[in-house]
């Protein structure tokens, strides 16, 4: 007999399976950065077409998806072992490892030519950078050193660079300023996650900071240190002339916000603040961003 066909709630399990591939949350703040940084490198008064605004997020979109697939292809022998990744589809069995690189590949193939045909080559190549860099530099690098949090910084860092080369076509100084505030901003956001998740890590056999700092005094210095750098290079789009008075008065204080529970959590020590830091960290990106948009148009 052959195999039973399958059924309608079957295909919805394995829909559902490859969408949690793409961790869309995430992904979807990467593709947000992106069409921000698009919408600060149009020139005054030329706003990005429809059709470009439309061609970053997709070909964006497919290239962050394609990265959050194969880093679980990489990582299946260790999600397994790690509560926080255990109910992924690779561990769970709803796909394949073959299914899964087969995903991924395909969204990058078909990211990459959206990409090429809707922007330029400039923005193509730093998507494509941004894809392999983290594929295959940062998620091995997680098993070897840790420093795999810096270097992950720095894909990390580049989609509004890809957003705003798709509509300028060239990297200046503002465009490095974008980088800085993302590269800064993503060390106490991902230091908040992997003091909560240290003992998982160390399961996992992953080397992160947070799983031999145990008391956490190194983790929570280099919170504060990152964070008081990242709310001043905050203030600097208003210095190249990115952003307008309005701008600098919210980044003051959405920076002051996110200060807050840095503070309690790196100086006064509050276990507690922890999760707030973490919060504050998801907060505070989309709405630096979005005034800086706001006050540019």
């Amino acid at each position: 007999m052959g195999q039973p066909a399958p059924t309608a709630s079957h295909s919805i399990v394995r829909l559902r399976a490859f969408l949690e591939l793409g961790k869309l949350r995430l992904s979807s703040l990467a593709v947000f950065a992106a069409v921000a940084g698009l919408c600060l490198g149009a020139y005054p008064g030329a706003p990005p077409s429809a059709a470009l605004i439309l061609t970053t997020t997709i070909g964006a979109m497919l290239m962050a998806v394609a990265g959050s697939a194969l880093n679980m292809y990489l990582e299946r022998d260790v999600d397994p072992l790690m509560e926080r990744t255990r109910d992924r589809p690779l561990p769970t069995g709803r796909l394949t490892p073959t299914q899964v690189a087969a995903f991924g590949a395909i969204c990058a193939v078909l990211g990459t030519t959206v990409l090429l045909l809707g922007t330029n080559l400039l923005a193509t190549a730093l998507c494509a950078f941004v894809f392999a860099s983290y594929v295959w530099v940062y998620t091995p690098l997680k098993r070897v050193t840790e420093l795999n949090t810096i270097v992950g910084a720095v894909p990390g860092a580049l989609p509004p660079v890809v957003g705003y080369t798709a509509a300028r076509g060239e990297i200046d100084t503002a465009a490095v300023v974008l980088f800085a505030i993302l590269f800064l901003w993503q060390i106490p956001h991902f230091l908040a996650i992997s003091w909560r998740y240290r003992d998982d890590y160390a399961r996992g056999g992953l080397k992160m900071l947070a799983a031999r700092d145990l008391d956490g005094h190194i983790l929570r210095r280099q919170m504060l240190v990152y964070t008081v750098a990242m709310i001043a290079v905050s203030l600097l789009p208003y210095r190249v002339g990115v952003a307008g008075g309005a701008y600098l008065a919210s980044a003051a204080l959405f920076g002051a916000m996110f200060a807050v529970p840095v503070f309690c959590a790196a100086v006064l020590r509050w276990e507690s603040a922890m999760r707030p830091t973490f919060i504050a960290s998801i907060v505070y990106l989309p709405l630096l961003l979005g005034v800086m948009v706001l006050d540019r148009v």
